[in-house]
């Protein structure tokens, strides 16, 4: 029997994305070899990646002891950058769950998205997630950019964009997005480097691999 690696790993993209979403605790399954594997794709710092970390643990917990359940918030921090997606029943609510978060230390921005609705259904979640994962396997499959560079939240159908990307990167992927199927909307809140501070940041060739390519791009006579 003949398998498509890269359909497979699609799919897993998918399955893992619709876990996610519709629970907070799927991450923690992957334990530390998650947070290895996070570091060696990622463009942020891994000291920068356990903040960020630090940073979402904090803010959903103080928002439960200030709101309790009676609102829905999604939050998703970047770099410090911290993203509020959800439902809130007020504008007074909406408020407050801002000055709650923005009190936890090293937070430098926060995007404040929530909306004032009822809560979403589980049905709406699970949709919202499926897209995230059909978002995911469109980067995936882009042979010019590198999926792990984004990070991908959807809410409501409209699909949020963050990370540290070139221009040219940030443009091609919004293409991507807003031709995917379930995206309405899409709003980017990406930090955009320049493609020589790219270079810095993508991994270097062993010595042996640099061996290798320069044997490969010799003349041959």
């Amino acid at each position: 029997m003949k398998f498509d690696t890269r359909r497979l790993c699609l799919n897993a993209v998918l399955a893992a994305t619709l876990a996610a979403g519709l629970s907070a605790c799927a991450p923690l399954m992957f334990g530390g070899a998650m947070m290895t594997s996070l570091v060696a794709v990622d463009r942020r710092t891994a000291g920068a990646q356990l903040e960020d970390e630090t940073i979402e643990r904090r803010a959903v917990s103080r928002i439960e002891t200030n709101l309790g359940d009676r609102v829905h918030v999604n939050v998703t921090s970047y770099n410090r950058q911290m993203l509020l997606t959800g439902e809130v029943p007020s504008e007074q609510d909406k408020q407050l769950v801002e000055q709650v978060v923005a009190r936890i230390d090293n937070v430098r921005a926060i995007v404040n998205e929530l909306t004032v609705l009822g809560q979403s259904t589980l049905g709406q979640r699970s949709s919202d997630a499926l897209v995230t994962g059909r978002v995911k396997s469109n980067l995936i499959d882009a042979k010019d950019l590198y999926s792990s560079a984004f990070k991908v939240v959807t809410e409501r159908g409209t699909t949020y964009l963050m990370g540290r990307v070139t221009l040219r990167e940030a443009d091609r992927a919004t293409e991507i997005v807003r031709n995917t199927a379930g995206v309405q909307k899409v709003v980017r809140l990406f930090e955009i480097i320049t493609e020589e501070e790219l270079q810095l940041l993508m991994p270097q060739p062993t010595p042996a691999e640099a061996k290798k390519e320069s044997a490969r791009a010799a003349p041959n006579y």
